[in-house]
């Protein structure tokens, strides 16, 4: 062999390794390419966070407290019995106001739209209840309610239909436009009624137009157009003698875990089952409550109830077994549920009832307005596992009150009426102010303030 074919051989045996050697590197080389991640170009949105403008502060009262049934000719014709006295401030002074007619009241009557305005961009704070005490041959007793937003949709739970009662459905729309207000009625009858209600006035309807022969009516407010103020007032009649009055306000949802402060159960001589009780109602779905009752000012329990509920269908039971006392309920529910507790202070004439609500958590400032009304108290509920310290500062000057509520437990507080109250708390609280003596009681929750607005992420 010559030394240029020698050559030649070497040569192409080379290029061939080499060719072999550059093809299982191209090979190994894709395998692991396949198998590891590649590297990706991702185009996040254009996004900000942006603390929306607040709206003016608007709230509703709920104005006249309505006498039914007066006129023989005219069963239905709704006429005022009473003017209430509206207690109210602001952190920007008293706010404004304007009167949204009653136009089916016979005689006229009005509810108040109370409004603040905006001042840079914080909404004012308003405190606002009213409260109205009647004595006359068919209405007897206390009944307050505090002004409040209108809303889409509401829950009103504390109904009935038996003989000797007159509820109202209330309705009042503060807007410029009218509303289509749809009323949904649970219970042992199913029914459903739509009314309009114009814009800037209030009418009202009885209970008893869609809910005639329902144990335990539980009602579905849904509002189109503009939110409305939806209000319960309540007056019971044994025999021909009048036996209390109450204005129970609108839930907004159903909760799992419904705190209700301010419960009161009286000493009685005949038969306790009536004086208070409990009613339960889970939308939807079947659920198990555990209903927990511990004394104001202890931890421990008093009584605990477990009730099993069908879904839609509204259930109350006794709380009969409970001593005489003031007691906070708390309920544990595997399904959102409504809630509320009918106390009694006595059977007889010129006796009075109130319904108990669901307390919302409060952890800002919020304020407090106390109205005109015997002895009235704020009873404080604190259900985290710490303590909470509560500032109560009037309004109008004078000297702060300031509690320690245990953690787990509860404490009250007594306040003056005619007064409204800046309340403060270092974590969160359930708060109902109470006002009890003699043939007068009332009691409704403290509402978180109104007009706070939240940051929210906007994408061009």
């Amino acid at each position: 062999m010559s030394t240029n074919r020698a050559f030649r051989v070497a040569a192409t045996g080379a290029r061939v390794l080499t060719g072999t050697v550059v093809a299982a590197a191209c090979v190994v080389g894709v395998v692991v390419a396949i198998a590891s991640p590649w590297p990706t170009v991702a185009h996040g949105p254009a996004q900000a966070q942006v603390t929306p403008l607040p709206g003016d502060t608007v709230l509703v009262c709920n104005g006249d407290f309505r006498a039914i049934g007066r006129n023989p000719s005219a069963s239905l014709e709704m006429v005022s019995a009473a003017t209430p006295k509206l207690t109210v401030d602001g952190s920007s002074g008293r706010p404004e106001s304007d009167a949204l007619p009653a136009k089916d009241l016979a005689d006229g009557g009005s509810a108040q739209r109370l409004v603040g305005v905006v001042e840079g961009r914080e909404a004012p704070r308003i405190g606002a209840t009213e409260s109205v005490a009647l004595d006359e041959d068919d209405l007897f007793g206390l009944a307050a309610a505090p002004c409040r937003p209108a809303s889409i949709e509401s829950w009103l739970v504390g109904g009935t239909v038996e003989t000797g009662t007159e509820d109202l459905i209330v309705l009042t729309n503060p807007g410029v436009v009218p509303s289509t207000v749809t009323l949904g009625l649970y219970g042992s009858v199913r029914a459903s009624s739509t009314v309009i209600v114009p814009a800037q006035s209030q009418v009202a309807l009885p209970l008893t137009s869609i809910a005639a022969g329902s144990d335990y009516p539980v009602v579905k407010v849904t509002a189109t157009g503009s939110p409305v103020r939806a209000v319960l007032q309540s007056s019971l009649t044994r025999t021909l003698d009048p036996a209390g009055v109450d204005l129970q306000d609108a839930v907004a949802a159903p909760q799992r875990h419904p705190v209700l402060p301010g419960i009161r159960v009286f000493e009685n001589d005949g038969d306790n089952s009536d004086m208070a009780v409990v009613r339960l109602f889970s939308p939807g779905a079947d659920a198990q409550a555990v209903v927990t009752l511990s004394e104001v000012g202890s931890s421990a329990t008093a009584a605990e109830l477990t009730v099993p509920l069908a879904a839609d269908e509204p259930t109350e039971l006794s709380l009969s077994t409970l001593p005489p006392g003031e007691y906070t309920a708390r309920i544990e529910s595997d399904a959102p549920v409504l809630s509320a507790v009918r106390q009694q202070d006595g059977e007889g004439p010129e006796t009075d009832f109130a319904w108990v609500l669901p307390a919302p958590d409060v952890e800002d400032e919020v304020y407090v307005a106390v109205p005109a009304g015997p002895v009235p108290r704020l009873v404080l509920v604190n259900s985290e596992e710490s303590d909470a310290s509560v500032k109560v500062q009037p309004v109008g000057g004078g000297d702060p009150i300031e509690v320690t509520v245990p953690a787990g437990s509860s404490t009250k507080v007594t306040v003056k009426s005619r007064t409204v109250y800046s309340m403060t708390t270092s974590g969160p609280i359930h708060a109902s102010l109470t006002m009890t003596a003699a043939g007068a009681l009332a009691v409704w929750p403290v509402w978180p303030a109104v007009g706070a607005q939240q940051s929210i992420t906007v994408y061009p």
